[in-house]
């Protein structure tokens, strides 16, 4: 969800280099799941916390962007209004996950029973 001042930008400097034409729905979810793949990567072989994750942390910013760029981009040439769609997940994710069933607990909405302690 990021300021229409900074997707316009997004959008202005591909169509600057003509990249629109490489951008199928298809081209994009690749690109973005392989970004997020990258973020991942990161983590790989440890769990990142204090001075260890200070050392990743300009890598792991480059790599956050790129996933909000091609996030951006999909979302834009699908129409989709990012924002309008995060608010209506949340909406869904309330009723799957009340507070009094998963408050401190990790499981799947459909493990999550009356009565179970976390």
């Amino acid at each position: 969800m990021l300021p229409k001042d900074l997707v316009d930008e997004l959008m202005h400097f591909r169509a600057e280099r003509d990249w629109a034409q490489f951008h199928t729905p298809r081209n994009l979810a690749i690109s973005l799941s392989l970004e997020a793949g990258e973020v991942l990567e990161l983590f790989q072989w440890e769990d990142r916390r204090g001075e260890a994750l200070d050392n990743v942390m300009p890598q792991l910013r480059d790599e956050v962007a790129d996933v909000a760029t091609y996030l951006t981009y999909l979302c834009a040439d699908l129409g989709i209004d990012l924002e309008a769609a995060v608010r209506e997940k949340m909406v869904q994710n309330r009723r799957k996950y009340p507070v009094a069933l998963a408050k401190g607990s990790a499981k799947k909405y459909t493990e999550l029973r009356v009565g179970d302690d976390a």
